[in-house]
């Protein structure tokens, strides 16, 4: 993990998306995970934004349930919803989108981009399960096995890997422009990408929390790579 630190006029600024409370530990795992990959993380939430012209690529983070009626379903169950940040995140999924910046998803953000894609998903898992437990866990504790030849496998370097788990939810029809490449032992998809130029990458767990790993820390290297680079990958 460690490498010869990047000049400060190189390293690009990644807009990472998330709650608006004073202490949130995923913004502090996720800005030093960006940080130590050679970013310049900048927080945003509904009450503190930047201009998207201000931004080389886009983490969508985890936290509450997305609400149901963005893909056209009713709430199943009572939960937390937060329909300002749904808002604010849609916008700049759709910004990364027409304009083909790196975008990376975790949990909720892997689920939302789904959603902005037209996709659905499953509000309660738990009960669907059968191979794997319903146990919250910030440590890997889940085996997840990825498909061949996808860009996730290229940037883990590896067909199985163990991850951890705090979702109650999954994703259950894929958005347009996505495809699945990755599942648990129940099926249940684990990580979607794009399937056309854009370098996109969503995933169920939380690599933040294991960034300590050099298969999740690559996930932000990925990003960041991506970023730096820009080459002109997408003609709208």
């Amino acid at each position: 993990m460690a490498r010869r630190p990047h000049p400060i006029a190189n390293r690009p600024r990644i807009g990472v998306t998330g709650n608006n409370k004073s202490f949130s530990p995923s913004w502090i795992f996720l800005s030093l995970a960006v940080r130590l990959a050679g970013g310049i993380p900048t927080r945003i939430h509904i009450e503190q934004r930047i201009e998207f012209r201000h931004l080389q690529a886009v983490i969508v983070s985890g936290g509450d349930d997305i609400h149901p009626t963005l893909y056209e379903s009713d709430p199943a169950r009572e939960s937390v919803y937060d329909r300002q940040r749904d808002a604010l995140e849609l916008e700049h999924i759709r910004y990364a989108q027409k304009h083909c910046l790196p975008l990376l998803g975790i949990c909720r953000g892997h689920q939302l981009i789904n959603v902005a894609c037209g996709g659905s998903l499953l509000q309660d898992i738990d009960l669907l399960r059968q191979h794997t437990s319903p146990g919250r866990s910030l440590l890997p504790s889940k085996q997840v096995r990825i498909s061949s030849t996808t860009r996730l496998i290229q940037v883990l370097r590896k067909s199985e890997i163990k991850v951890n788990s705090l979702h109650d939810q999954a994703i259950d029809r894929v958005g347009i422009g996505l495809q699945s490449v990755a599942f648990d032992h129940d099926n249940f998809i684990q990580a979607i990408e794009s399937s056309n130029a854009q370098p996109l990458i969503g995933v169920q767990w939380h690599p933040e929390y294991l960034f300590f790993l050099p298969t999740q820390f690559r996930i932000f290297r990925w990003l960041v790579e991506e970023a730096q680079t820009q080459p002109e990958r997408c003609h709208n």
